[in-house]
């Protein structure tokens, strides 16, 4: 069985062996990887460059926030590595710094719209305007699409409802909080199976502890690829 980039596995662990360790594991059974803030201080950008060395392809999850300089600056210092997807806060201002720090390079921006961990009382807690989760996830998306982001990270349940955007053609929507049937939720709060992610209109999926965790990391990969085979 080959590897389907549409699965993207969380390296979600404390430093570069480690990474390197699970990457060893799952060998050519995953070809995308995602590398998060956590690992930043343990190596990570060091991680994403040996696995861009195998040839793998690297989503790079920093969710940057800040002024438009600060990131701007922070964009094409990553955008240097040659790597594929990074994330950023779906803010306008914050997306429009993004896209030109990249520009003349391959590397695509997805905007942060609302993580998958939030619920509506934690909204509440961060003072976040009052509505449903999901018209404020479809209005973040749509702000940061048409501020030029190449695509948007969402949950499963709001994929569908972004791919239907206008501003959604040819965009990407790259879905985390998956969760293979059967499987524990962890702190995942909006969750789905790897096929009604991508039925939904997601074009990549993330599964982290569930592949990464497992007692045969590889075969735990291959399950999914198999599903998604059947699309």
């Amino acid at each position: 069985m080959t590897s389907d980039d549409r699965l993207i596995v969380a390296l979600d662990v404390p430093n570069m062996l480690d990474g390197l360790k699970i990457a060893d594991r799952l060998g050519d059974s995953v070809s995308f990887y995602k590398i998060g803030l956590g690992m930043l201080t343990g190596g990570g950008l060091a991680l994403a460059n040996e696995l861009k060395e195998r040839g793998k392809r690297i989503f790079l999850d920093m969710k940057f926030f800040d002024i438009g300089t600060t990131v701007e600056r922070a964009v094409a210092g990553i955008a240097q590595y040659d790597l594929d997807f990074l994330t950023v806060h779906g803010d306008p201002h914050v997306v429009r710094a993004a896209i030109a720090g990249c520009s003349n390079t391959d590397l695509k921006i997805l905007a942060v719209t609302i993580l998958t961990s939030l619920d509506r009382s934690d909204l509440d807690d961060c003072l976040i305007q009052s509505g449903e989760i999901q018209s404020l996830v479809i209005s973040r998306a749509r702000l940061a699409l048409a501020a030029g982001a190449d695509g948007v990270i969402a949950s499963p349940q709001e994929a569908a409802l972004i791919r239907a955007l206008p501003e959604a053609n040819n965009k990407l929507i790259v879905t985390p909080g998956v969760r293979p049937t059967g499987t524990a939720p962890g702190d995942q709060k909006r969750i789905a199976t790897p096929v009604s992610a991508i039925n939904n209109g997601a074009d990549h999926i993330v599964v982290g502890r569930p592949i990464i965790q497992a007692n045969d990391p590889a075969q735990a990969a291959k399950a999914i690829i198999a599903e998604l085979a059947k699309i």
